[in-house]
């Protein structure tokens, strides 16, 4: 029996800090939902992870500039729908100026509307989305995957420049206010028709393709979240078992380290 050195105490002592320390390791696993509170929890998993954190960011910023891009196509076809208005109403106001029943002067009033709706045609090949051309003719390159490697070639719409569309919509050649006028006319603008089916539908297959570049990259988040997920995210069920474990045990610690720092009392009897 020995007054100086208690030791049952500093065995005590020594184990109840032990399990102070994972209970907190627990309880900060539970409050956080994290199992990589700290690097030391899991240095490999901890690396791992931030990797993914990283990937999975950059995948997301790729599905935002992919909808940025689909958006720019649906503006670009909403252009191009009220061009298909114009131009088939030019070609139906072309057809009435053939009518020789019709004088000049009729066919004049039929030119002011033609040459309106070929001013708005050319007026919309200037229209820009965020400060981009939708009409030059111009492409553009979309990132597909979180590494910047990958670039989707967007087919691009001329509506600036189009010899097909200028031809129809102004110069001498845009007039009906004659019925040899009005034969050219109509030609031309059943051509900038069969011109902008053909645009509408690159426009088309543009979006196909990127809604299904977004849907790749959408899965492929998916699965990066769920790998990163095992690796750092807390069973909580598992947790709240390990939880109860060495809160128990810092409560019995506690009891026990009492009675031991209490045991060498018992000498001071063989003293009195």
């Amino acid at each position: 029996m020995v007054i100086n050195t208690n030791y049952s105490a500093l065995s005590s002592a020594r184990q109840l800090g032990e399990s102070q320390g994972m209970l907190n390791k627990s309880l900060a696993r539970l409050s956080s939902g994290s199992k990589l509170v700290n690097p030391s929890d899991n240095a490999g998993g901890f690396a791992v992870s931030a990797r993914f954190d990283a990937q999975i960011n950059r995948t997301q910023a790729a599905v935002d500039n992919i909808g940025n891009a689909i958006s720019f196509s649906q503006t670009q076809d909403g252009y191009l729908k009220k061009v298909a208005n114009a131009l088939d109403r030019m070609s139906e106001l072309s057809m009435l100026a053939l009518d020789e029943t019709k004088s000049n002067t009729d066919r004049g009033l039929y030119n002011t509307e033609f040459t309106n709706l070929g001013a708005f045609v050319t007026a919309t090949s200037t229209r820009d989305f965020n400060g981009v051309s939708m009409f030059s003719g111009s492409g553009l390159n979309v990132t597909v995957n979180s590494e910047g490697t990958g670039n989707f070639a967007y087919t691009s719409v001329n509506l600036a420049s189009s010899a097909t569309y200028t031809t129809a919509t102004t110069g001498a050649a845009a007039n009906i206010s004659t019925t040899t006028l009005a034969t050219t006319a109509l030609t031309n603008v059943k051509a900038a028709i069969n011109q902008l089916a053909t645009d509408r539908a690159t426009v088309g297959a543009n979006q196909s393709a990127l809604n299904m570049y977004q849907e790749q990259l959408g899965v492929s988040k998916d699965n990066l979240s769920a790998a990163n997920s095992r690796i750092k995210d807390v069973n909580v069920a598992d947790e709240s078992t390990t939880f109860a474990k060495y809160n128990i045990l810092v409560q019995a610690g506690t009891a026990m380290l009492a009675q031991a720092n209490a045991s060498p009392q018992s000498a001071l009897r063989l003293l009195g």
